[in-house]
């Protein structure tokens, strides 16, 4: 179990960043929690983390797509706590539809959330960052093989792929970590909002790769930042769902079809109504 001194993370008002947080503040680490808004219940969760192992933090708003704010924000994290040793972008946003409802607004907001934001928070961090630090980018599943729906937010994820592995290369030979976190299906409120909402096709695919509460994933993603991987996949129907696709990219495309010819049958009687 590693103790990462001071922690940057983004998107930890909730979700997978609120975990990773925790978990960090239980070990004694510092953190600076980046996010639009932090709410009561997550001030107190982390409150309660701090104290049961005498960690630290501190809440910094900033808009991701802002690099202004997000260039700031890092600064007065490391003013106040120090170079980060690990710093992790989770913020993100998904809009589940089929291409022909999807907006150019739509489609514009996802990639500047997800792929420029990304691109922000790595900019505001690397220069503070020094030799045996970790960079750590939230992708997911869908930045590996997409999905029915997936257009804006397959096509955010898979930018986060390429541009963590273009940090890799640049990054690694200096003594900085990459990581490239690749989850499928976690329960966070994120997700709760696409299933309420998202194209039923779309969410009936998502079955594949299975899905797993916030705790098992941020046990897996800590474990794998704490032992140095470059591609973190929690959950073993992730993990042999991205295998397949890789290695075998025909069989998983045709499984992928039937599955969708058999979901758009059981649709049809509704879409007749």
């Amino acid at each position: 179990m590693k103790l990462w001194t001071h922690a940057v993370i983004s998107g930890a008002g909730s979700g997978i960043g609120l975990g990773i947080a925790t978990r960090l503040l239980r070990r004694g680490s510092k953190v600076s929690v980046l996010d639009l808004q932090l709410s009561e219940g997550s001030a107190a969760a982390l409150d309660c983390a701090a104290e049961k192992g005498t960690g630290e933090w501190q809440f910094l708003r900033i808009d991701i797509t802002d690099a202004a704010q997000v260039h700031g924000a890092v600064a007065e994290a490391v003013r106040q706590f120090g170079p980060p040793e690990l710093a992790l972008n989770s913020a993100g946003i998904i809009i589940n539809k089929a291409f022909t409802n999807l907006t150019a607004t739509e489609f514009q907001q996802v990639v500047n959330v997800n792929l420029n934001g990304s691109f922000n928070f790595a900019s505001a961090a690397l220069p503070h960052m020094r030799a045996g630090a970790r960079l750590a980018l939230i992708a997911s599943m869908a930045g590996l093989t997409s999905n029915y729906g997936y257009a804006a937010y397959g096509t955010s994820k898979f930018g986060v792929v390429g541009l963590a592995t273009t940090l890799r290369f640049e990054c690694e030979p200096l003594g900085i970590g990459v990581s490239c976190i690749c989850p499928g299906e976690v329960r966070t409120p994120m997700v709760a909002g696409e299933n309420a909402t998202g194209n039923p096709i779309s969410l009936e695919l998502k079955k594949l790769a299975g899905s797993l509460d916030v705790d098992s994933a941020c046990d897996t993603i800590l474990a794998g930042l704490d032992a140095g991987r470059w591609q973190i996949i929690p959950g073993m129907r992730s993990k042999l769902t991205a295998l397949v696709s890789r290695h075998c990219p025909n069989v998983f495309y045709r499984l992928c079809c039937r599955l969708l010819q058999q979901v758009m049958q059981r649709q049809k009687p509704l879409n007749a109504e």
